[in-house]
């Protein structure tokens, strides 16, 4: 298994590396949400770097495959700008994620709240419901996107995490496929903080829809495990999608266009204006503090995943820091906004 992720960094790196000096799928647009970047010539190779990797993981879940690869197929069309309207894409994604979830029955099957749990034992509504949360899930896996290491960072310590639950194991994933996944998605991040590589849209929704089909299994598979400690693993994409499209109502902005002010860019404009640091390092900085928050969240979480009114108040807690951080770089950074 060590030779096989060596030879697949080396493999990765050198892929990057040749896209990035023929400026092939550059990651550049122009748009005014990308102010943070240091360098307008990163390849969005990341997506497909995991393919390998993901898809021998699931190799015995066929929808799971056949539908990954039209979501990364989709976020591909949207990194190459043939499908550039956000709202066609979402209404896409919308598409292939109910026909997924309805196909292969996908759906949650408890939230240990009594009136909800009847409504999940409607088909249509249990369906509805699993679709709603893998979509916010994938767009706001895209919306955190948006630093060096930010998404594959955090995708990393929630997978570390479903493993020392001995979840992945417990849902049929083979050991070896587990490791290889865990140290390509290292090698991503090595890459992704050296500037040689960002996941794109494409590898943004792979990577999210996989992580939703994952803790929904695992859900389904150990019911001793309260639904609450499954949220509060993927709290943070989540809530930055809600929130965003909140804000965005509130300011009179279209929800489906980007723009720079979600709190890691607000924490990238404070790092870099206090600490004087350049581009990159604001970036990479600005990163590494948000996962730190996020590791010490899910740490805590972990502590007790079968206690829901302590995964509740966890949830809460990371929601009110969300937002009592978001409110005071807000305050500093008023004049980057829009």
């Amino acid at each position: 298994m060590i030779i096989k992720t060596s030879f697949y960094f080396l493999f990765m790196f050198l892929v990057s590396k040749y896209l990035q000096d023929k400026k092939i799928l550059s990651n550049f647009s122009g748009e005014k949400h990308q102010i943070y970047l240091n360098d307008k010539n990163i390849p969005l190779i990341g997506g497909f770097l995991l393919l390998y990797p993901i898809l021998s993981l699931v190799i015995e879940y066929r929808l799971l495959i056949i539908f990954s690869l039209l979501i990364f197929t989709v976020g591909f069309l949207s990194d190459t700008k043939i499908l550039d309207s956000p709202k066609i894409r979402i209404l896409i994604q919308i598409i292939l994620i109910i026909l997924f979830v309805s196909l292969d029955e996908v759906k949650i099957n408890s939230s240990r709240l009594d009136f909800f749990d009847l409504l999940l034992k409607n088909l249509f509504f249990a369906y509805f419901f699993s679709s709603f949360c893998i979509l916010i899930l994938i767009n706001g896996s895209n919306f955190i996107d948006g630093l060096n290491g930010l998404l594959i960072g955090y995708t990393l310590i929630v997978l570390f995490f479903l493993h020392k639950n001995g979840l992945l194991l417990e849902i049929g994933f083979e050991k070896n496929n587990i490791f290889f996944i865990l140290f390509s998605l290292l090698f991503l991040l090595i890459l992704n903080f050296s500037n040689k590589l960002m996941l794109g849209d494409s590898g943004a929704y792979f990577i999210a829809l996989f992580l939703g089909y994952v803790l929904i299994k695992s859900h389904n598979y150990d019911n001793t495990i309260s639904p609450y400690y499954f949220i509060a693993l993927i709290w943070y994409p989540c809530f930055e999608n809600l929130f965003s499209i909140v804000r965005k109502f509130i300011v009179m902005k279209s929800p489906a266009n980007p723009d720079k002010s979600h709190l890691h860019h607000l924490l990238f404009f404070t790092i870099k204006k206090k600490l004087k640091l350049n581009k990159i390092f604001s970036n990479n900085v600005s990163s590494i503090l948000i996962n730190t928050v996020n590791f010490a969240i899910l740490l805590l979480s972990f502590n007790d995943p079968s206690n829901t009114k302590y995964q509740i108040i966890i949830i809460f807690s990371a929601i009110f820091i969300y937002i009592l951080s978001y409110l005071c770089l807000l305050k500093f950074n008023k004049k980057f906004l829009y």
